[in-house]
């Protein structure tokens, strides 16, 4: 089991992250991202194993909501920009597979 202040560092440790996720995010980094997610759940399995179900108090408790609140922020602001660009790749991937369908056929009425 971890102390208040290792899990308060991995805490911190994730916000890090984090917040290079979404400098990645908007430079349009995908390898970038993809990598520091992987980091990220990295530290996210840490906590679930490691974090005491007791409640942290007082000021390690205020502390550790001020970091997941800047998690939370940053991970809304990765999704605003994910999004798009990923309902954008999905569309492109539908129409090329589409694309390949209509060719096909095309190509085996033409044999015909």
């Amino acid at each position: 089991m971890m102390n208040s202040e290792e899990i308060i560092s991995v805490y911190e440790s994730v916000a890090g992250i984090t917040e290079q996720m979404l400098a990645a995010a908007r430079d349009s980094d995908w390898e970038r991202l993809a990598a520091l997610e992987s980091r990220c759940a990295g530290h996210v399995r840490t906590l679930e194993k490691g974090e005491p179900r007791s409640a942290l108090t007082g000021a390690m408790r205020e502390r550790k909501l001020t970091i997941i609140q800047r998690i939370l922020a940053d991970d809304r602001e990765i999704r605003n920009i994910t999004e798009p660009w990923m309902a954008q790749l999905s569309s492109l991937m539908n129409n090329a597979s589409t694309e390949r369908k209509l060719s096909m056929s095309y190509g085996m009425n033409q044999a015909g």
